[in-house]
Parts: C-alpha cells; structure tokens; sequence
C-alpha cells in the first residue's frame, strides 16, 4: 500500500462485478466511494470490508443530480478522485423482439447504461482536472456485446457499442490533463445477472445452450491492475471472458 491513500469511486457498487472491484481496491488499500441505487445493498458491500474506507453515496447514475451529489460528496470529504469505475448498468427486458421492445424499456437502458456512464465520467473528468496534482483514471465497463450481440440484446448493444466511443473520447479529451480512460469488456462472468447463462440462454442459431462462466474475481483482478498502471501507461482496451464460452468464431 503506498504511503498517500488513494481515491476510487466504483458504480454499481452494490452488487457483482462493482462489488467484486470495490473490494479488490479496498484490499489494495484505496478509499473507495461505493454509488449504487439501493443503499441497502451499498451497505452489505461495505460490510464485507469492515476495516476498509468505504463509504455508500446512494446514486441513481441515469439523475444528473444525484451524480452532482455523488462527486461533491468526493470532493468534500478527499478533496481529489484518483480512479472512477464506471460500472452500472442494466441490460434491459431479455427475450423481447426487437419491434415489440417499449421506447420506456429503451430509454432506461440507454439513459443508466450511455447517460449515466457520461455523467459520472463527466463528475470525475472535472475533479481530475482542477485537482493537484492533476490526472486520474477512468475504466468503462464495457461488453463482448461490443463486439457480438446476443439475440434481442439491441438496447444493451447498441450502449456498449457507444461505450466505446465514449472511451475513446475520455483518452483523447483527457491528455492534456493526466486523465487516461481505458476499457473492460467482460464476458460471462458469474454474477446475479448471468445466472440464467447456467440454465441455457438463446444463441444466434436460436437454440438454447448453457454457457459457461468465470468466476467474477477475476474481472476485478483485472480492473485493479488496470487502475494501478501510472498515469503513464493505458490499458486501452482489455477483454476478460470465459475461455470457452461462444465467442471466438462460431460458437
């Protein structure tokens, strides 16, 4: 652990993944700001590392005003952000063909998964700029659905696809100031969300199949490595998914 504790601020917090790397942070000795929309589940997070600077900032990511409220909790109480996680989202109805899917089911897809993801690395790219010394880092949570869409997936692709773009302008926006982005795309890692994956989820062929998955330490191993480089150095992009779930060529 170094000398000067650093500052993450993981979405997403209360559960799987963001849980995962809140805890790998605060194993490494970080502070870390736990934002999610359920305080509860913020809560269990936090007490599974009693002894670690945790602290819950119930945020729903998708209210301009709760991710203001989220960063000027940072700001208060560290005075600096070295590292935003910006992990929430939601994938949105599954098994709903695409002419049937509700503009409401679309939007809060697009507004937590894009909006929400651009407002907190908006909240983040302000305090790393103004900060001294200056930089930070932010890692999107992207998907292999980035790159291969699922059946009736359009919503959760077509976010992470702009994810992805969003990376990219964070790296390029962020130069002058220290600020490096980088991306994780993470395929069938065992969380809540992957559950229905071990009792067989619908392929391109239509055909239903079990996959398999990997265990969800993994992906935060990987993050916290990601969030350690010097602000020298980017991951620019990174992929970590089960080996032989249907991803590389035809299933």
């Amino acid at each position: 652990m170094s000398a000067v504790r650093k500052i993450a601020v993981v979405t997403g917090a209360g559960s799987g993944i963001g849980r995962g790397v809140s805890l790998a942070l605060a194993g490494a000795g970080w502070s870390v700001v736990l934002a999610g929309r359920k305080a509860e589940r913020l809560a269990e997070t936090a007490a599974l590392a009693p002894d670690a600077d945790l602290v819950c900032v119930p945020t729903d990511v998708a209210r301009p005003e709760d991710v203001d409220a989220l960063f000027d909790t940072v700001r208060e109480r560290y005075g600096r952000i070295d590292f935003l996680f910006n992990n929430a989202g939601t994938f949105g109805p599954g098994g709903v063909p695409l002419e049937e899917l509700p503009y409401s089911a679309w939007r809060k897809v697009v507004d937590t998964n894009l909006t929400g993801s651009f407002l907190c690395a908006q909240g983040a790219y302000r305090l790393m700029k103004d900060q001294d010394p200056q930089g930070g880092r932010i890692i999107n949570n992207g998907s292999v659905s980035a790159h291969a869409p699922r059946p009736e997936s359009v919503a959760y692709t077509a976010t992470k696809h702009a994810l992805t773009g969003l990376t990219k302008s964070l790296s390029l926006d962020g130069r002058p100031y220290r600020i490096a982005c980088g991306q994780i795309d993470i395929g069938n890692a065992a969380t809540d969300m992957t559950q229905r994956m071990r009792r067989g989820v619908r392929q391109a062929s239509g055909e239903l199949a079990v996959e398999p998955v990997m265990d969800a330490a993994d992906v935060a191993t990987t993050v916290l490595h990601m969030a350690e480089l010097p602000l020298e150095a980017n991951i620019q992009f990174a992929t970590v998914l089960a080996t032989t779930m249907p991803f590389i060529g035809r299933g």
